[in-house]
């Protein structure tokens, strides 16, 4: 069978290409306690480092959010398989500070290039009438490879050798292993336009997707916020308030939270698409309580637990949302509708991260977690309410 024609094996296969490239913008979270002791800089710096890579991602998505409609998906993925290659150049050649900030940058590049143009190609690539499970192959490709970048990682850093080269080598290897899988999968935008084409756009969106967009984008933010924090902010908990060094440790709890997604995307074909939403909204606001009482606490079990339950919440609430927002939207302006809602979510990575790294050193850890957490309760309240209120609209 020819993996590049339209199918679920293409299907897969493209999610796998996504995958890998996902993977890439977590791998180094278990290796910044190592890259403290190396360069020397404060838990503040962790967290603007790690907020580069999602103002990357949002620059990319505003300026070239829809170029995959115009000149193709191929070529785009292909341009942010290059991106993630560079990156990990940079993550390897490391001798100071700003090398990190360049791999940063460039791995936001590199994501903001495939958030939209990989989520509508994996729809596009499967069969007729597979338009929900190809929505969970998706994000689960999306989430699954957010996870398995600290997990490898991490299990590398503390298990093998060299610990601050030898995931990026294995990277490498992936990203030149998946651009050979993308140069044999099938081209799906039929009406191409040249790249002069492509104009920096606003957010904005067709009338029949503004109903669903707004506690959709909500939810996204604040899944992501809780993400931004977990890859940012848990390997420093770990090692201050819980007395764990072991990076596979902390590599897996981050990789928990986005495994748990994808468990939470898969719930959704059981409880359908109409409530994920809200429903995904009171798992969050279950999974921010147990964060709260994992810092108040010192707690190991409830940071799990946390990771966990808001990984579920995050996943039911993220699907549902994409599912809504994708369904809504006319084909031709799909990928800018979908790098949208992505812009709303990277939002929610970098912001309240930074406003956690600011807050570090005036009231401590703890404390900055805790005001993160009321924060993101209570848009994530209200949220739920407004859905309760005015359920999403049912597909057409």
């Amino acid at each position: 069978m020819d993996g590049g024609r339209p199918g679920w094996r293409a299907c897969v296969l493209g999610g796998a290409v996504f995958a890998v490239c996902m993977a890439g913008t977590t791998l180094p979270t278990p290796l910044y306690p190592l890259y403290q002791d190396e360069f020397g800089f404060s838990e503040l710096t962790v967290t603007v480092v790690y907020a580069l890579y999602a103002f990357a991602v949002i620059g990319v998505l505003l300026l070239v959010g829809d170029a995959s409609d115009a000149v193709g998906r191929r070529p785009v993925l292909l341009c942010g398989l290059g991106f993630a290659a560079v990156s990990a150049v940079c993550f390897l050649c490391a001798t100071g500070l700003g090398w990190l900030y360049a791999g940063r940058l460039l791995s936001g590049l590199s994501a903001g290039l495939f958030t939209g143009a990989a989520t509508a190609y994996v729809m596009e690539l499967a069969p007729r009438g597979g338009a929900a499970r190809a929505t969970f192959v998706a994000t689960a490709a999306n989430m699954g490879g957010l996870g398995c970048g600290p997990l490898l990682s991490g299990v590398l850093a503390e298990y093998a050798p060299w610990p601050l080269y030898l995931p990026f080598v294995a990277h490498l290897a992936l990203v030149a292993a998946s651009a050979v899988v993308l140069l044999r999968l099938a081209e799906t935008v039929r009406e191409r336009r040249p790249l002069r084409a492509v104009r920096p756009q606003r957010p904005a969106l067709p009338p029949r997707v503004r109903a669903v967009f707004g506690p959709a984008a909500t939810a996204a933010f604040v899944g992501f916020a809780l993400f931004g924090v977990f890859t940012s902010v848990s390997p420093a908990f770990l090692a201050e308030s819980l007395d764990v060094d072991d990076h596979a440790v902390s590599g897996l709890i981050v990789a928990l939270a986005f495994f748990s997604s994808t468990a939470g995307q898969l719930a959704v074909g059981r409880v359908g698409v109409r409530r994920s939403l809200p429903l995904g909204c009171g798992v969050l606001l279950a999974g921010l309580a147990l964060l709260a009482g994992a810092l108040r606490w010192d707690q190991m079990p409830l940071l799990v637990a946390s990771a966990l339950v808001g990984g579920i919440g995050q996943g039911l609430a993220f699907r549902g949302a994409l599912s809504e927002v994708a369904e809504a939207s006319p084909e031709h302006r799909r990928a800018a509708v979908i790098s949208t809602l992505f812009v709303v979510a990277y939002a929610g990575i970098s912001l309240p991260v930074i406003g956690v790294g600011l807050l570090t050193g005036p009231i401590g850890l703890e404390g900055a977690g805790l005001v993160f957490i009321t924060c993101m309760a209570i848009l994530v309240v209200t949220a739920a309410a407004y859905l309760v209120r005015r359920p999403a609209p049912a597909r057409a």
